[in-house]
């Protein structure tokens, strides 16, 4: 079981300087050895593999002072980008070809399991020097890399860790089904409903004022890069709320019931009601639902998703299915006469969807965990 933790870094301004040229160091590394992996294919309708290009790193003629298990990363990112590609072509999806990175499209970097080292109030990492860190909470387990990260004007350390194997599942004593929406963001089974903070909604306005001031500064100008670094701070601080938000509520949620059942939405395709999207996408139910996974498997407990087929046209009472559009937030049965909210009604239907620790490790269950890293959001 690997879990994430991520801190705040302070660096002083030369080693600031020093992180940034390590970051141009990855970035050419990465866009040069992109560049080989194309030629070879134009060239010689051959590909080379992530282990030819780490042989061929070490020879490379440049900035020698970036720790060479930072540079063998690049290329094994670069890699996983090719692995992603094929795997996107095989399965008829958008390939998306991998692409050069940018000045500002390059953002972190990575030791692995050497080249760094937690001592008191400081992190030490080879080639760049001991930096103030804030360690808000214990690192329990096994570190096994750290993640150098920059966010705009700010710096942060995430340390990947084994926790050992997972611990093992409980029997479900008590169970909830949830059905996400818009106007509240999760409505459960037994009647609770958690209101959506829109967070993007409320911030729309002041994002607005900083983007129209952006688009009237002159490109490549010194004011339009601070301008520029203001829009960001804007979308980072909508992200730091709903990040905080799900985590809080995943948190209640994994802490008050042993089986949670989700459905199991096909987001991508909700999102293409330009509609709705913009509203989906505040809402975040994908991080919600991950975070939730990522907390059960610490705890020993179940996340479930179900076919969200007619979970919100059912009755929950007797099963005849009531048509009704997005619009009908009531749920009226002509036929047994039950009336409730449409959403806890859809909410009691995904719970009846549910079968673990009702028929054992049943097909279509998801076994919270396996292959999951906790805290990979974070990237």
């Amino acid at each position: 079981m690997r879990k994430s933790y991520k801190f705040r870094l302070y660096p002083t301004k030369e080693q600031e300087i020093v992180l940034v040229q390590t970051l141009d160091v990855c970035r050419y590394i990465y866009n040069e050895f992109l560049a080989d992996r194309r030629n070879a294919y134009d060239r010689c309708n051959q590909g080379l593999t992530t282990f030819d290009q780490i042989t061929q790193v070490k020879y490379l003629e440049f900035n020698t002072e970036v720790f060479s298990q930072i540079k063998q990363d690049v290329l094994r990112r670069l890699g996983k980008s090719f692995d992603a590609f094929f795997r996107r072509c095989k399965t008829g999806e958008t390939p998306g070809y991998p692409r050069f990175k940018g000045k500002d499209r390059y953002n972190s970097f990575t030791y692995h399991q050497s080249g760094f080292k937690i001592e008191g109030t400081k992190l030490k990492l080879s080639k760049i020097g001991n930096i103030k860190i804030k360690q808000h909470r214990e690192v329990e387990g096994k570190i096994k890399t750290c993640s150098i990260k920059r966010e705009v004007d700010q710096w942060y350390a995430v340390f990947s860790v084994d926790m050992g194997a997972s611990p093992e599942k409980i029997d479900p004593a008590t169970s909830m089904g949830i059905d996400v929406g818009l106007n509240s963001c999760v409505t459960l089974s037994n009647g609770e409903q958690y209101d959506s903070p829109a967070y993007y909604r409320k911030s729309e306005r002041s994002l607005a004022v900083q983007q129209k001031r952006l688009s009237k500064k002159k490109n490549g100008s010194v004011n339009r890069l601070k301008q520029k670094t203001k829009v960001v701070k804007v979308h980072r601080k909508i992200r730091n709320q709903r990040l905080d938000f799900n985590h809080k509520l995943s948190r209640i949620l994994v802490n008050r019931f042993d089986r949670i059942v989700f459905e199991d939405l096909s987001i991508k395709d909700m999102v293409k009601n330009h509609h709705l999207a913009k509203s989906i996408h505040d809402v975040a139910w994908g991080q919600l639902i991950q975070m939730a996974k990522s907390k059960v498997e610490e705890a020993g407990k179940y996340v479930e998703l179900v076919n969200p087929y007619n979970t919100s046209q059912k009755c929950s009472s007797c099963g005849n299915i009531v048509k009704k559009g997005l619009s009908v937030r009531v749920h009226k049965c002509p036929e047994c006469g039950l009336e409730l909210d449409r959403d806890i009604n859809a909410a009691i239907n995904i719970l009846n969807l549910s079968t673990v620790g009702t028929m054992g490790r049943a097909c279509g269950v998801t076994d919270v965990g396996l292959g999951y890293e906790a805290g990979s959001h974070l990237f």
